[in-house]
């Protein structure tokens, strides 16, 4: 990879694997901080700065050049990507992020078919307190080494160090008490009792011998109603070709490793580090104030629970107010939750948005310059984001294919910057529309093969809606994605990056911002909106262009017709979109403020609001809006206005024909509430 040492204003070495550890030991004795632009050798100059007699001045920092940006048909033209790699190296460190915790004491136990989980019992139990569910009958081991129970697991849910199980008996025979004595087998006169010490109800002639034999023991009892039987395990090891959980991101402590006896030692070695105490980070932030999911006992936005492949998330209601409820054990740190919420009310933090929004600015900026582009039309970088591990690794192996065979393999082109973060299902419109604004010219996700489906699914929505929003404004498609199926399918990937180079470079799209992005997601959504209008080449029609349904922002129409102005959907609007006004019956709306959760057209008594998703301009967007308003209805005794002489005259002619109503009782639905006691008073007298 040919570099300019002055171009890049630093010195070169050229071998970072081992033929330069010398240069490197030297560099520990300076007094500034140490970057190492190679990954390949983390290992070694890890333990050798930890070796190092001085201490360093910052920590040991690493940075990819070689497969991101050397190993590729045009490496010569890759100094300002470099540069913008190292810049993005060279920003401190994110904040820190709180913990959760898990003890686990190997409290295992081992569910399966009897042949399966014994070998394992036998394998595992010096190791760890092993106990054995077995789902079927089986000769059972002659010692007690450990607890043998037998049936079907009905429940089996939790995490690391606190499992619970439920199971129910399917035979007369409990495990948990037999002594394996014998006695019962020797007793049957059918046979039906062999050394799985189970009973074999096809051959069984209900002649109880087996209880009479077992009555000190009191193991088998064929009138048994309670079969109900749970336990409490640190770790799980499934061995059933059907495992208990069978979500595909499995809980911390569960492994289903199914039949396969490689996989199963795979499994186990696992196991036996899982020990003592761990943690993880604690990766999302929930504030309930602004959660739409529920209000005055209607559910509105369910995204995040939809969309959590982990089961992690639930649904709780109190006293008609919704919230949703995350069990940070069972968080496996995917972000899809935040990507999906409309109103920001889940917020992934590891790192947080405007962390990131930071490093993006970085980037942009730094390959801009370099460059010498900063104007609209102008040549623009493109960001690759990708997940930390797998995308990575996905990365790392096209980089070294295009180094070994560049005539079949495509290396990333120089203007395409390569973006880590935790994990691809926590990025979304807000990120994307804030690289777009720093002055990134189109944003590409890479798919490694190791998302759910659901995740997918997810990402394919938000950037069908990204894009929508972006035609819209006259930009174009900006937003796309590539789908690998493994860290090994190179072939997408490559001929995606062929794409890209035999097009160019994508084009400046705005003048970059110098906003910095919020930890609140529909601030910053709002503030990328307003940029990229500003300098949009078309502008928005009057009423704006129709969005996805699943649009987190949008307005409402109402049936002027069929709305009493009972301000009900006022109630139910968790974030202040729909306003009332004390002193005249008027539904006023600020679109800016809405998520589009529905609550309001759920709750409507007639049925008169509909979401209406689209993308208005931003003083439309920011504008306070008259829905409908109608007259005050006043008091026929005392003239003081209550309620609306729409909600009135619909009240009469509903209620006004029934016998109940008629003479002066129909007079009192016309009065206040304190003239109509008076009146009812007066006519007892």
């Amino acid at each position: 990879m040919p570099l300019d040492p002055k171009e890049m204003g630093l010195p070169i070495h050229t071998s970072l694997c081992r033929q330069e550890v010398g240069q490197f030991l030297n560099a520990l004795n300076e007094p500034e901080a140490i970057v190492v632009a190679c990954t390949q050798e983390r290992a070694l100059f890890s333990e050798l700065a930890t070796q190092a007699e001085k201490p360093l001045v910052a920590p040991l920092k690493f940075v990819n050049i070689r497969e991101m940006a050397g190993w590729s048909q045009d490496a010569s033209q890759s100094h300002p990507k470099i540069k913008a790699l190292l810049a993005l190296s060279d920003l401190p460190e994110p904040d820190a992020v709180p913990v959760v915790d898990y003890k686990s004491e190997g409290r295992l136990l081992i569910i399966g078919a009897g042949e399966e989980v014994f070998y394992w019992a036998n394998r595992l139990g010096e190791s760890l307190e092993v106990s054995v569910l077995c789902t079927n009958s089986t000769r059972l081991p002659t010692g007690r080494s450990y607890p043998v129970f037998n049936g079907n697991v009905t429940l089996l849910q939790g995490f690391l160090g606190s499992f619970s199980v439920k199971w129910e008996l399917v035979n007369p025979i409990d495990p948990e008490m037999c002594t394996r004595c014998g006695a019962c087998v020797t007793a049957c006169p059918e046979d039906a009792i062999d050394l799985s010490f189970q009973i074999d109800l096809d051959k069984c002639k209900s002649h109880r011998a087996c209880v009479t034999a077992c009555a000190g023991i009191g193991a088998i009892n064929f009138e048994r109603t309670e079969r109900a039987r749970e336990g409490e395990f640190d770790l799980i090891l499934d061995l059933q070709s059907q495992p208990s959980i069978q979500i595909s991101q499995k809980p911390q402590g569960y492994f289903s490793p199914g039949l396969d006896r490689f996989e199963q030692s795979l499994a186990a070695s696992q196991l036996l580090g899982m020990v003592g105490e761990f943690e993880k980070p604690k990766y999302f932030v929930y504030t309930d104030k602004i959660c739409a999911h529920g209000r005055n006992g209607k559910v509105g936005c369910s995204e995040c629970i939809d969309v959590c492949s982990t089961q992690a998330i639930s649904s709780v209601f109190k006293d008609g107010q919704g919230k949703v409820e995350v069990n940070p054990n069972l968080c496996m740190g995917c972000g899809a939750c935040a990507t999906v919420c409309p109103s920001g009310a889940m917020r992934y933090n590891y790192p947080s948005v405007a962390y990131q929004g930071r490093q993006l600015k970085t980037l942009a900026q730094t390959y801009l310059t370099a460059l010498g582009s900063s104007k609209p039309g102008q040549a623009a970088p493109s960001l690759l984001i990708h997940s930390n591990q797998s995308g990575t690794a996905l990365l790392e192996n096209l980089g070294r294919g295009a180094r070994t065979n560049s005539q079949k393999i495509n290396g990333l082109p120089a203007f395409v910057i390569p973006f880590g973060i935790e994990h691809i299902a926590s990025t979304g419109m807000d990120l994307w529309f804030g690289a777009l604004s720093y002055g990134f010219g189109e944003v590409v996700l890479v798919l490694s093969g190791d998302e759910d489906p659901s995740y997918r699914e997810a990402l394919a929505a938000q950037t069908d809606l990204a894009n929508s929003i972006l035609q819209a404004m006259g930009y174009g498609k900006r937003i796309d994605y590539i789908c690998a199926q493994s860290i090994t399918d190179l072939d997408p990937l490559s001929q995606r990056m062929k794409t890209l180079r035999d097009r160019k470079a994508s084009s400046l799209m705005v003048q970059p911002a110098s906003f910095a992005l919020s930890m609140q997601k529909r601030e910053t959504l709002e503030m990328t909106l307003e940029h990229l209008l500003q300098f949009a080449p078309q502008a928005l029609p009057a009423d704006g262009v129709p969005l996805p349904a699943h649009s987190p922002i949008g307005g409402i129409f109402v049936q002027k017709d069929a709305c009493t102005l009972c301000m009900s959907c006022v109630g139910a609007c968790p974030e202040g979109a729909l306003l009332d006004n004390p002193d005249e019956p008027v539904l006023s709306f600020i679109e800016k403020q809405c998520v589009q959760c529905g609550l309001c057209e759920q709750t409507c008594p007639e049925k008169a609001i509909t979401l209406s998703p689209r993308l208005s301009s931003i003083e439309q967007r920011k504008q306070k809006v008259t829905l409908n308003k109608t007259e005050p209805f006043h008091c026929i005794s005392c003239g003081k206005a209550f309620g609306t002489l729409k909600m009135v005259e619909l009240m009469l002619g509903r209620i006004g024909t029934h016998h109940a109503f008629s003479g002066d009782a129909l007079d009192r639905l016309k009065m206040c509430s304190d003239c109509r006691v008076v009146d009812m008073m007066k006519k007892e007298l």
